[in-house]
């Protein structure tokens, strides 16, 4: 999953001819998860159809405040659409254009919206060599700069008069991967590496059957997207689960048992920055482990456990720089018990669930938990969505670690 992915993105069309690029500009953004609306201003019409940039979008494209023929036509309010959009895109930036946004003139729709924005906005500009060079379009560029809008630099190459220079709008794949480092680069967690283990451990008892428990790994999925979304690189160690991470900063390590979990998780702990064990990891595995499956011929079935390795206080023990987190699963004396486990485990803070609340527990789509960090704050929240869940938990790491 892209950091665009879920940003509501207004991409502005002016009217040079690199505005053909933009169908594949929108079908690149589309492709990466974001939410697309055009703006095109009237004359780029003339280069690339509505109907094309429509149906590529899935969303209507705007290109003046009312349409003219339909005497009931609503207005196109440009403050909802630029209040609207994460991130406004303008290209192609032609010179006539790049003009109008430096000196605030507002004659169609697109300079309506950009002026009324209040997000980052990126240009990117397309126009001939000398154009390009000229001093009023230097001129506009340092205007440009100042009010904080960024460019997305133009290339080198053959241009629609036959030049060749400067002033050739960038390809959709660069405008797409230029988006997404500079939006990286604000995120709080950018450099960040996470360690998250989610979902359960089945530990054998013959070839067919298992001790497990009912963790769906919703939590531990959550966290390791929230903490991608924030720019952490992630390494996420999975239990058996019927879950899928469609996430590219998030490497997932499948495992089936507590000793192959704790062998994964140490592996990657050394280096990390951030370990968050959510998983539910089982307590106790058999002894022996039949190498066929028992057959059902007494009426009872003894079986000798013994304690799974302890993943946390295994990481607790060895914790240098690395901020650990826990989560603690209680049915009774939940807020002493967490805490001695915090304590007891050296953990920077830990995360209490209780099956008692309703909206809390296994197979959830929902979670409701308490914070408590090492010095003993005491932090609760209501129900909500493991993905709100996970924010809450990732907000809080943010505030500890101070970045």
């Amino acid at each position: 999953m892209s950091v665009l992915s879920g940003k509501n993105i207004v991409l502005g069309i002016s009217a040079g001819i690199a505005a053909y690029k933009s169908a594949f500009l929108v079908r690149l953004l589309v492709k990466k998860g974001a939410n697309v609306k055009v703006v095109m201003t009237p004359a780029s019409k003339e280069f690339v159809t509505p109907l094309t940039l429509s149906t590529l979008s899935k969303n209507e494209v705007f290109s003046s405040f009312t349409d003219k023929n339909d005497d009931n036509a609503q207005w196109n309010n440009h403050v909802e659409l630029a209040l609207w959009a994460n991130l406004i895109v303008i290209a192609p930036t032609t010179a006539n254009t790049l003009s109008k946004m430096a000196n605030g003139t507002c004659d169609n729709l697109l300079l309506a919206v950009y002026l009324s924005a209040k997000c980052p906005i990126y240009y990117a500009p397309a126009m001939d060599l000398d154009m390009y060079k000229h001093p009023s379009t230097l001129e506009s560029f340092r205007k440009l700069e100042n009010f904080g809008n960024v460019q997305i630099p133009a290339g080198h190459g053959e241009l629609a008069s036959g030049l060749i220079g400067y002033g050739r709008m960038a390809e959709p794949e660069e405008i797409v991967s230029f988006l997404e480092n500079d939006l990286l680069k604000t995120l709080p967690l950018r450099g960040k590496k996470f360690v998250i283990s989610a979902g359960p451990t089945y530990e054998a008892i013959d070839p067919v059957r298992f001790i497990g428990n009912h963790s769906s790994g919703k939590m531990g999925f959550a966290l390791a997207e929230v903490a991608a979304k924030l720019g952490a690189n992630v390494v996420l160690i999975s239990g058996p689960v019927n879950l899928k991470m469609n996430n590219e900063m998030v490497e997932v390590i499948s495992v089936t048992s507590a000793e192959e979990m704790h062998k994964a998780v140490h592996s990657f702990y050394e280096t990390c920055d951030v370990a968050i064990l959510s998983a539910a990891v089982a307590d106790y595995k058999p002894k022996e482990i039949a190498s066929e499956k028992i057959k059902k011929k007494e009426d009872s079935l003894i079986l000798l456990l013994e304690k799974t390795v302890d993943i946390l206080a295994s990481l607790g023990e060895i914790k240098q720089k690395q901020f650990l987190v826990g989560f603690a699963l209680e049915t009774e004396n939940e807020l002493e018990n967490a805490k001695t486990k915090l304590k007891k485990k050296n953990l920077d803070l830990i995360v209490l669930n209780s099956l008692k609340d309703d909206g809390a527990g296994f197979k959830l789509d929902t979670n409701k938990i308490t914070i408590i960090t090492k010095d003993n704050k005491v932090i609760p929240f209501q129900v909500k969505s493991k993905m709100e869940v996970a924010n809450d938990i990732l907000t809080q790491i943010i505030e500890e670690l101070n970045v």
